[in-house]
């Protein structure tokens, strides 16, 4: 049986074809931030009913290099993080049933995703390998909603040394890279 999958992007630049011919790979382009990639997420899951969301996209870092892909499957949202003091829940740690639809080749790379909606330009003490602004929204649809999720990010920009230009300069590479990582690795379906 053919499966579903869902595959989210933030914008345009960050579109990756993936060609799995064993699979259905429908694209969705959320928006920038938490409420809007939520809001189209939901949606999208109620009408195709996927098997499978996965979230390809860019990121920035504190600890790791430019070029770096990391697949995640834990979340972080950095402004409820900011509110733990009083029991607000921040963290998403999901099943690894996501990666049963992704060669194994492809996820050695795990890592935690800090999700924010602002773009850090300055180096601040967050979680996690990778920062972005949309994963966490996902995951917490998929979660609940009963679906398979997991994202992937190639880092494009260390927080505190490079720019949002910087950042729009690594995209070509980023798109490039990831449609590499993905289209060039044995099917698992």
């Amino acid at each position: 049986m053919m499966k579903k999958i869902i595959v989210t992007c933030a914008t345009r630049e960050e579109f990756v074809q993936i060609d799995w011919p064993s699979a259905e790979i429908g694209h969705l382009l959320t928006g920038l931030g938490k409420t809007k990639s939520a809001y189209y997420l939901a949606e999208a899951i109620r009408a195709q009913h996927p098997d499978l969301v996965m979230n390809i996209g860019t990121a920035g870092t504190l600890h790791h290099k430019v070029g770096d892909i990391f697949v995640c499957r834990h979340f972080v949202d950095r402004d409820m993080e900011k509110l733990k003091d009083y029991g607000v829940s921040y963290e998403i740690e999901l099943p690894e049933d996501a990666l049963d639809f992704i060669p194994s080749c492809l996820y050695t790379n795990k890592g935690v995703c800090n999700t924010g909606d602002t773009f850090l330009t300055e180096h601040e003490d967050v979680t996690g390998d990778v920062i972005d602004m949309e994963a966490y929204a996902q995951a917490f649809v998929c979660q609940s909603m009963k679906v398979p999720f997991v994202a992937v990010k190639y880092v494009t920009d260390i927080v505190g040394q490079n720019s949002v230009e910087i950042w729009q300069d690594k995209l070509k590479d980023a798109v490039s890279a990831l449609r590499t990582f993905f289209n060039n690795s044995p099917e698992t379906f």
